[in-house]
C-alpha cells in the first residue's frame, strides 16, 4: 500500500486537471474537497422543525404534560411557540382537554414532538373516554399521590441498599 498525500491522485487514476485558485493571504493552493454533504433534508438540529412549522403538533414535555397545537416559531435552541394549544391531561382510561391558547414551550422541556395526522385526528381510540376535566384532574391528583408515595418507598429500600435511584420519579418518560 503506497501512501499519498490527500491532493495527490493515486497513479491508475484518471488525470483531473483543478484550476488554481488564487488565495489573497497566501501562494496558490489546489482546492480540496471536503467531506460529502448531507441531502438538504437530513437536518439533526432545531433547523429540522421547519418542515413542521404551521402544522399541527403534539408534545410530550419533561414533566409529563402533553400539548397539542399548531407550531408557529422556534428558534435555535428549538424553543416553540404554539398556537391554539389545548392540554391534554390522562387518568385512568379518562381524559380532558384544557384550553390553553399561546403557549411558549422552552426547548430543553421537550421530551417528545410529533406532526398529528389531520386525517385521523378525531378518531379517539375506543381505550380512552372523554371525561369533564374536575373529575379527570382529582383523579390525576390521586393517581401523581399514589405514584410520589411509592417511588419514595422504593426510594428508601434502595437507600437501605446502598443505592441512589435519579430523578425520584419526578419527571415522566
Amino acid at each position: 500500500m503506497e501512501r499519498l498525500s490527500l491532493n495527490e491522485n493515486p497513479p491508475n487514476a484518471p488525470q483531473q486537471r483543478q484550476p488554481q485558485q488564487q488565495n489573497t493571504l497566501g501562494p496558490a493552493s489546489q482546492p480540496t474537497s471536503g467531506p460529502p454533504q448531507l441531502p438538504p433534508q437530513m437536518f439533526t438540529t432545531a433547523a429540522q422543525l421547519l418542515d413542521l412549522t404551521d402544522k399541527k403538533l403534539v408534545l410530550v414535555l419533561r414533566d409529563g404534560r402533553k400539548l397539542i397545537g399548531v407550531l408557529r416559531s422556534w428558534d435555535q435552541f428549538a424553543n416553540l411557540v404554539l398556537q391554539d394549544t389545548v392540554e391534554r391531561i390522562y387518568a385512568g382510561k379518562l381524559y380532558a382537554d384544557v384550553p390553553r391558547g399561546i403557549f411558549l414551550v422552552r426547548g430543553e422541556n421537550v421530551l417528545l414532538l410529533g406532526e398529528v395526522d389531520l386525517d385521523r385526528e378525531d378518531e379517539i381510540p375506543t381505550s380512552v373516554t372523554k371525561a369533564p376535566f374536575e373529575e379527570v384532574f382529582e383523579l390525576k391528583k390521586k393517581e401523581d399521590s399514589q405514584r410520589k408515595a411509592g417511588d419514595k418507598k422504593r426510594h428508601r429500600e434502595l437507600s437501605a441498599l446502598g443505592f441512589e435511584p435519579e430523578h425520584s420519579g419526578e419527571i415522566l418518560f
